[in-house]
């Protein structure tokens, strides 16, 4: 029997480009499974960093909790203080992750990379879920002391995940923001000192340590254009319920969604410059 339309396929065979999004999920997939095998054959690195921000919760947070002048609308300052460690561990941990791909090039993965079939945008993509993981590890270390330490935060399973998802998304920006500098100053040496002149700004100017109310009013502007800033607030929200926070949750997502589409587009335009 002639088919009614003749352009149309056999049966059993897709149309042209049906598969792509599957294909594309699955390209984004395996470079995110590449750099977990990475974390599963090396766990110390992570432990190592999760140090600092476990420092910075239970030395330098009960200092500041003594400090008068900082108000927290009720709340003991060790409540008001856990989100925002738990953002600068997710910064910290992220905003490095740029070297790891200067050592690939210098490996030649990255040559090997940008010969596969997918596309750029899969790789950094790919990366950003990657560290996104890592960040996650990290969250959950944090709750782990946050809870030995007797500091009340929510444990609503809807706000753990929540936070969990926070975490994933402000990991993949930083991660991303990060591997845009790699490709720009292409030096080990040279990202290492970029990245440490970052971190301090992108965390004093921000509400981890302290209310936006605090800041003058050019720093409070510097705030609201930092995307930690929309992490933090993300996260305290989620952790403290009934706070009032700098926007709405939806507002904090959306913000740091936009944020990130933005550096992958860029990183995906000018990731084979790593290699020039």
């Amino acid at each position: 029997m002639t088919p009614n339309n003749p352009a149309a396929p056999p049966a059993g065979i897709a149309e042209p480009g049906s598969d792509l999004a599957p294909r594309y999920l699955d390209q984004i997939l395996a470079i995110a499974d590449t750099e977990i095998l990475k974390i599963r054959r090396d766990p110390v690195e992570l432990l190592t960093r999760a140090a600092q921000p476990i420092l910075w919760l239970l030395v330098f947070g009960q200092v500041l909790g003594r400090v008068k002048g900082i108000s927290t609308n009720g709340e003991s300052y060790l409540a008001f203080f856990a989100p925002g460690v738990l953002a600068q561990s997710v910064l910290f941990s992220a905003i490095f992750y740029g070297i790891a791909v200067i050592w690939e090039r210098d490996l030649g993965i990255i040559h090997k990379l940008l010969v596969s079939p997918a596309p750029r945008s899969a790789l950094v993509l790919g990366k950003a879920i990657a560290s996104g993981l890592r960040g996650l590890v990290q969250a959950v270390i944090i709750y782990i002391v946050v809870l030995l330490a007797g500091i009340p935060v929510s444990l609503n399973p809807l706000n753990v995940a929540g936070v969990f998802a926070a975490v994933v998304l402000g990991s993949a920006i930083f991660s991303t923001f990060s591997l845009i500098v790699a490709c720009w100053v292409k030096t080990r040496e040279k990202f290492m000192g970029i990245g440490q002149l970052l971190t301090m700004p992108l965390f004093f100017a921000s509400n981890a340590i302290y209310p936006l109310t605090l800041m003058p009013g050019w720093l409070q502007t510097v705030a609201r254009l930092n995307p930690l800033t929309y992490l933090v607030d993300a996260c305290r929200s989620l952790m403290i319920p009934g706070t009032a926070g700098m926007t709405s949750l939806p507002v904090d997502f959306a913000v740091m969604a936009l944020v990130l589409a933005i550096l992958v587009v860029i990183a995906t335009k000018i990731y084979p410059n790593l290699i020039r």
